[in-house]
């Protein structure tokens, strides 16, 4: 079974997958928040998931920060739709200036590291390789 993280935000949603045996992370998508429920459900009929992982914004000094109470907002949205999925919240501090890093790192030309939905998804891979160094 696969396990899913997410990089939630106001105007889109990152989101990474493991393969099956849960060895590799790989960015999915970027959903639009008023569509991630259609595309959950619709990604859950045909993919078998384990967890939901969802980045928990914080700030340097370990409070939440601003975003927080999306997220909480979010989170509360799939415990609602999908009951019986584990949840698990993962610290998201800097995945969004190391996903930008990665993408410079890559070659990529400016246009491309500019684009934030590549940002996006990279920080959900990022959250999830987090998540599986820990947990596998």
């Amino acid at each position: 079974m696969r396990i899913m993280a997410f990089d939630y935000g106001t105007k889109r949603i990152g989101i990474a997958v493991t393969d099956p045996l849960q060895i590799i992370a790989t960015g999915l998508d970027n959903i639009h928040p008023n569509n991630i429920i259609e595309f959950l459900k619709k990604y859950l009929q045909t993919e078998q998931v384990e967890r939901f992982i969802v980045g928990e914004p914080k700030q340097m000094d370990n409070t939440p920060s601003q975003s927080a109470i999306h997220v909480k907002g979010f989170v509360n949205l799939l415990k609602k739709t999908f009951p019986e999925m584990p949840i698990e919240m993962i610290d998201e501090r800097f995945t969004s200036k190391m996903a930008s890093a990665t993408i410079a790192q890559s070659g990529m030309n400016k246009k491309n590291r500019q684009n934030k939905e590549l940002v996006d998804t990279i920080s959900a891979v990022i959250l999830l390789q987090s998540w599986m160094e820990r947990n596998i």
